[in-house]
């Protein structure tokens, strides 16, 4: 063999690796010490080599660690950012941050994901594999160049250019609105029942809620106010009525025996002397009586009302976007843009 070739066989490998750890320097902002936990980072389990001991190496371990590095790392950034706000307000932002969707966006924005190694036809069919791989390298981060390594990779090249963390912190999603939302679609009644009102540890107030629909007690929720109770218990009861068929049945059985009592005729006299005052328009701003009027006024046909449970809920997403627009019985007639203004409007009204 030529020396010429010989030359030629042995660059090739170097010329690998540059271009790894120039692509690995765009990422991270930083040239890597140990190129090997990158490597590994970069592995997926569809792509595992046997190691020196017969192991399989990919990133699988790497995740684990990484996983455990960003709960800290965000959670210590987020500690910083917002002074003053309050454990459930810093949980939640830590957990919408490392979520494995957010994680996911960000591998592909930065140009992990066309680095992973990977044997599977299509990355699509695992929607994880970017996430994890974000979570692998973190992990890699940490045991090339240590925590304060990984701390300016999340501030300088995460948050400063990547991730708006006060508009991931207050970005909400209103459960009570979709919550109301289905109601209305489906005709049933729902009202919020204060179970409780007490004090913490600290001197503060926290209420407690749960959620009625037709007289079934849906699920419970706590806050520091009672929209933030209001909107944990809505949640709960999304969920709920997402994953628990029993759970739909018992409320569409009691709007049928409610429907049946108010058809049923009565053979009491009126009363006529309290016919006199009729004019008179009682007021009340609880929800369920706002339901109660609203059904009232356009209840459907009876013959409409016999849904099967496998019609209610096949089909339902398993996500967290709560889109319950399978899940239902005696639709209206309402466009959804009438029922969504409705709702947010009930949603955010005051207390």
């Amino acid at each position: 063999m030529r020396l010429k070739d010989i030359i030629a066989k042995i660059k090739l490998p170097f010329r690998k690796e540059k271009e790894l750890f120039s692509s690995l320097y765009d990422i991270m902002g930083f040239y890597p010490e140990n190129i090997s936990y990158y490597k590994t980072a970069l592995t997926h389990k569809s792509a595992s080599q046997k190691g020196d001991k017969g192991k399989p190496l990919n990133n699988e371990r790497l995740e684990f660690l990484g996983d455990a590095i960003l709960d800290a790392t965000v959670g210590h950034i987020v500690y910083e950012h917002f002074p003053g706000k309050r454990e459930g307000f810093l949980t939640n932002t830590r957990s919408k941050m490392v979520s494995r969707e957010t994680l996911g966006k960000l591998a592909d924005e930065m140009g992990l994901t066309e680095l992973i190694k990977s044997r599977t036809q299509s990355r699509s069919h695992n929607s994880y594999m970017a996430g994890n791989a974000f979570e692998a390298l973190v992990g890699a981060i940490y045991l090339d160049q240590g925590y304060e390594a990984v701390m300016r990779f999340m501030n300088k090249r995460i948050l400063a250019k990547m991730v708006n963390i006060d508009k991931v912190a207050y970005k909400e999603v209103n459960f009570k609105s979709k919550l109301l939302e289905w109601t209305q679609k489906n005709r049933v009644r729902m009202d919020y029942r204060m179970l409780e009102q007490k004090l913490d540890k600290q001197g503060s107030p926290v209420f407690g809620f749960v959620v009625v629909i037709e007289g079934v007690e849906g699920s419970k929720g706590d806050g520091y106010s009672k929209k933030e109770a209001q909107q944990n218990a809505s949640k709960e009861t999304l969920q709920r009525l997402r994953r628990e068929p029993q759970f739909i049945d018992a409320i569409f059985h009691a709007k049928s025996e409610r429907t049946k009592m108010e058809e049923e005729p009565t053979a009491i006299a009126p009363d006529l002397e309290a016919e006199k005052t009729d004019f008179i328009v009682p007021q009340s701003n609880s929800t369920s009586e706002w339901y109660a009027e609203f059904s009232e006024s356009s209840e459907m046909p009876r013959s409409n009302q016999k849904t099967t449970n496998t019609q209610r809920t096949q089909n339902i997403p398993d996500s967290d976007d709560f889109d319950l627009s399978d899940i239902t019985h005696n639709p209206i007639e309402q466009s959804r843009e009438d029922i969504i203004a409705a709702a947010e409007a009930a949603a955010f009204a005051e207390e």
